[in-house]
């Protein structure tokens, strides 16, 4: 899958994320993108991974894991789409998502493991899809979207909160 969606293909909400995705194979970048945010943050120690740049902002520990819970519930879409059902599927409020998971509470190694489970299972997915279910679309809260999309939305959702993390927090530590 070597060519980004265009602008049809996805909600307006979105392109601020899949504008940040490279060109090449979505499945490359966004195994490229595993080792590099592993290798970002594994280092951190569990008080570094507690930071917050502000009072009123997330952890990083929470940073990792809306990452991780957003890739589940886009894979999720994009399973949906790419094998053709098109029953619409709803949006989410990562402001009830984030606080409900407690993810401070959990140790950040099992935040790591998690995070490269899911990553490894979406790319597992990725490699299975045929190129007649890249191009399927289905409704997103709303709005009409492809698979292909989707891949791209999860790479550039994490790019954007790694970006986030390498200015506001990771600056702060080193």
């Amino acid at each position: 899958m070597n060519h980004q969606p265009t602008q049809a293909e996805y909600n307006e909400h979105f392109h601020g994320y899949v504008k940040l995705v490279p060109q090449g194979d979505i499945r490359e970048t966004l195994s490229r993108s595993l080792t590099s945010t592993l290798g970002t943050l594994s280092p951190l120690t569990e008080a570094q991974a507690g930071l917050r740049y502000a009072p009123d902002k997330w952890s990083i520990k929470e940073v990792l894991g809306h990452i991780t819970d957003n890739e589940r519930i886009m894979a999720y879409r994009l399973l949906r789409i790419a094998r053709g059902d098109r029953t619409p599927l709803s949006g989410y409020d990562q402001d009830v998502l984030v606080p409900g998971a407690n993810f401070d509470e959990c140790p950040f190694g099992l935040l790591l493991e998690d995070y490269t489970l899911v990553r490894k299972s979406t790319l597992t997915l990725l490699q299975s899809l045929s190129e007649e279910a890249w191009s399927r679309s289905g409704i997103v809260n709303g709005n009409e979207s492809t698979a292909r999309a989707w891949a791209y939305i999860i790479a550039g959702h994490e790019i954007h909160h790694m970006n986030v993390l390498a200015e506001r927090y990771l600056a702060a530590i080193r």
